[in-house]
């Protein structure tokens, strides 16, 4: 789509991306089996010409190994020595789950369901896209237990981080703003509207509402979900310098989540006037919002103006 100018914002919606950017976050995960039958199937996250590899201790059985209902939806099946590769075709519904059995030489059987990106519910709101699985059937080995304590460091050290972020936004003003501003209250807020910009492309609809204030700026950003299946979320709100990319901190507040088709939210965004600054110049910035899939939305352009009156 065609960038759109408006006085000194700049709404504009990418249609377009490079293949990184398509990408929701990749990462390597462990799966410990359970003896429990009602722990027995495990979900697999996978995403259209996104390659996704099974990885288990022993060798698995090529002639035993299948997933239902693949035709047009993934690649054939590939499985070598003790790895298992899998390759959709293109996305999944967000309603699938295609039954795929894993046979090991051994004649264990380990139930999977082939599933389209899940949300983590978190501070990114990314969703769980995985490159990698290590399935280990030896809870005592020492790769399993090695595989278990990484994931509990992993997994401490990003509940610390969230905590942390969490108690420095209980006294940010900043975020105490966007938070009136997302409820609406803009009159209890010192910002004045100074641009209002909108667009659209085939997933969402945003109309941005740019605010001026004493030392800081805002923008309110009105998402409608034009897609008729899939929920659109945020994955994350950039500030970045418009010479040379330097990222800048930011408050961000939303009214939900996640926006059901058909559905509407409310994002606000402050940036306090020190983001203007950069070598001791003022200079201009991009406010860019990505979307649950790893796309860029829209981004707007903020001028040091909004923070002078």
């Amino acid at each position: 789509m065609r960038p759109t100018q408006f006085t000194r914002s700049i709404l504009t919606f990418a249609a377009l991306a490079t293949l990184s950017a398509q990408a929701a976050d990749h990462y390597r995960r462990s799966i410990l089996l359970s003896e429990h039958p009602e722990n027995g199937t495990h979900s697999v996250y996978v995403k259209g010409q996104v390659i996704t590899t099974l990885r288990f201790e022993q060798p698995v059985n090529p002639s035993k190994t299948k997933v239902l209902g693949w035709e047009g939806r993934l690649e054939p099946l590939t499985v070598v020595h003790n790895k298992v590769i899998l390759e959709p075709i293109r996305d999944l519904h967000r309603d699938d789950g295609l039954p795929l059995v894993v046979t090991l030489t051994d004649g264990t059987e380990v139930p999977f369901l082939v599933r389209p990106p899940w949300p983590k519910r978190d501070k990114t709101w990314a969703p769980i896209l995985d490159q990698q699985i290590d399935v280990f059937k030896n809870w005592e080995s020492h790769a399993s237990m090695h595989a278990a304590l990484v994931d509990s460091l992993a997994k401490n050290d990003a509940l610390k981080e969230e905590n942390e972020r969490y108690r420095k936004e209980e006294t940010s003003e900043d975020h105490a703003l966007a938070a009136l501003l997302a409820s609406g209250a803009v009159a209890q807020t010192p910002f004045t509207i100074f641009d209002h910009v909108s667009g659209k492309d085939a997933d969402a609809e945003v109309d941005a509402t740019i605010f001026k204030g004493k030392g800081k700026a805002a923008v309110i950003f009105k998402v409608k979900n034009l897609a008729t299946e899939k929920s659109w979320s945020v994955k994350r709100v950039r500030l970045v310098t418009v010479n040379g990319g330097h990222d800048r901190a930011v408050a961000v507040r939303a009214t939900v989540r996640e926006v059901m088709p058909g559905g509407s939210g409310v994002l606000a965004v402050v940036a306090d006037g020190a983001a203007f600054v950069d070598d001791g110049v003022l200079t201009s910035l991009w406010l860019e919002l990505y979307q649950h899939d790893g796309l860029r939305q829209a981004f707007v352009q903020l001028d040091p103006t909004l923070i002078a009156r």
